[in-house]
């Protein structure tokens, strides 16, 4: 994708998953249902675009998962090694997503952000990104389904 003086920017590969994994346990804010290899692995088989990585010298510093599912665009796992945080490296992963989104014909981001993490709210606030009070997350863990399940797209598919 793009350097940025000893910044390099470029989309994950299946190789760098586990890479990838370990470094959200230091520096991404809370976890998710897909924290793991198959979860990820998904990610990248499907849209090998959408986590995009951060590196300085070889080291992973920072990463986002840039979905767009040809409606919405869609911000993830913005996470920055401590270390390395307020040294452009947010500002350079959002770039080049915007630009990803840009290229799709997306029209507007939105990112999933944590209300207890008031460190992101300052870096997308910084970004031009601003929450929305008249909007909820709602969600529902498909993990957990009962029954043989299926529901009617599966009835309608056999």
């Amino acid at each position: 994708m793009a350097a940025m003086n000893d910044l390099s920017i470029r989309p994950a590969t299946t190789a760098d998953l586990d890479r990838v994994l370990a470094f959200w346990k230091v520096a991404a804010e809370g976890t998710s249902i897909s924290d793991d290899g198959d979860g990820v692995a998904r990610l990248v088989e499907r849209d090998p675009d959408a986590l995009i990585l951060a590196e300085r010298d070889g080291t992973l510093v920072g990463t986002v998962i840039a979905g767009f599912d040809g409606w919405r665009c869609h911000l993830y796992r913005l996470a920055v090694q401590p270390e390395q945080r307020r040294r452009g490296v947010g500002g350079a992963l959002l770039a080049a997503a915007e630009e990803r989104f840009a290229a799709l014909g997306g029209r507007r981001a939105d990112a999933m952000v944590l209300d207890r993490n008031e460190l992101a709210q300052h870096t997308w606030r910084a970004a031009g990104y601003g929450p929305q009070p008249q909007w909820s997350r709602w969600v529902k863990p498909l993990t957990e389904r009962r029954g043989t399940g299926g529901g009617r797209w599966a009835d309608a598919l056999r």
